[in-house]
């Protein structure tokens, strides 16, 4: 769906984006993680026709970059890290406005905010004034009006930053949702390893400018330092018994146990908690890294802060 080859970009002489080359499947979520001043922000804002690349190649579907950007923008969204909405006016007016500017009309715009409505659970809030929203509110806000002009590629940048807990599984389930249900190709960046983890089929890691991993999620993470136990469904109940203790991390379906001094302990647990909750294995994948170590590994662990 997004083809880039040897995409540069630089800013007074300093090289942003350097040689990138990158692939995204059509209906496939990809994880793009780096540090910050990595180049992802830049990378996207390309993508979008936000600002233009020095050097190099892109094709999204069928259309390229140079020749066809009108047609790109209008089967791509981009919801930014930065709340991009008017907080005087109620999150139904936020959704015509912005409904408006992308050529929606009549029965087709209620439609649309209708469904944008929908997805980000707003009904109970909807003519309220967004000022008044809590952080939670305001993300899902941000996502439905992305949403608005059903996007084949949507672009998310950082979405839960700043969020609750509840908010912040609805968001994913939410993203995870329009992935599987309208086959949108998603790009994601996050600066959270688990939500990554969680929702990715695909992983690239971007660094001084230049992708240094890219490839399936499961065949980035399978390698040493832990073992992935996948199994029946696991209800709340056990999931908090498994969580109890340190080394164990419960995913969708799975439970992740570190290499550790406790890895014989917890291995026991597992199991002692899978027989008393009557769940049953389903799969044992030896040796699985956790995504943050591995990023650590690759990015050198160093501060960007103040780079």
């Amino acid at each position: 769906m997004i083809d880039i080859k040897h995409l540069s970009k630089s800013y007074n002489r300093k090289p942003v984006l350097d040689n990138v080359s990158l692939s995204v499947r059509r209906g496939s979520i990809l994880g793009l993680l780096g540090p910050n001043g990595a180049g992802k922000t830049t990378l996207i804002s390309i993508l979008m026709g936000v600002i233009g690349k020095d050097n190099g190649e892109v094709t999204i579907g069928d259309l390229d970059l140079d020749r066809d950007l009108g047609r790109i923008q209008s089967i791509c969204s981009y919801v930014p890290q930065t709340l991009a909405f008017y907080p005087r006016l109620s999150a139904l007016e936020n959704l015509e406005y912005f409904g408006s500017l992308w050529g929606l009309r009549c029965r087709k715009l209620k439609e649309r905010m209708a469904f944008s409505i929908d997805v980000g659970s707003m009904q109970a809030f909807v003519d309220k004034r967004v000022e008044t929203f809590s952080g939670g509110m305001k993300r899902r806000l941000n996502l439905a009006i992305g949403l608005l002009n059903e996007p084949e590629i949507l672009y998310l940048d950082e979405p839960t930053v700043g969020v609750d807990t509840q908010s912040r599984n609805y968001i994913l389930e939410t993203i995870g949702q329009i992935n599987r249900e309208r086959k949108t190709t998603i790009v994601y960046t996050s600066h959270y390893m688990d939500e990554i983890e969680h929702v990715s089929d695909e992983i690239a890691v971007i660094d001084e400018g230049r992708i240094i991993l890219h490839d399936a999620k499961d065949a980035i993470l399978i390698h040493a330092d832990a073992i992935l136990i996948r199994a029946g469904e696991i209800g709340n109940a056990a999931v908090t018994a498994l969580e109890n203790h340190g080394g164990i991390q419960v995913e969708e379906g799975s439970v992740l146990i570190k290499r550790d001094e406790r890895f014989e302990n917890n291995m026991a647990a597992v199991f002692t908690v899978f027989h008393n909750h009557g769940i049953s294995v389903t799969d044992i994948v030896f040796g699985r890294r956790t995504l943050e170590e591995l990023f650590l590994k690759l990015t050198k662990v160093r501060l960007r802060d103040e780079e």
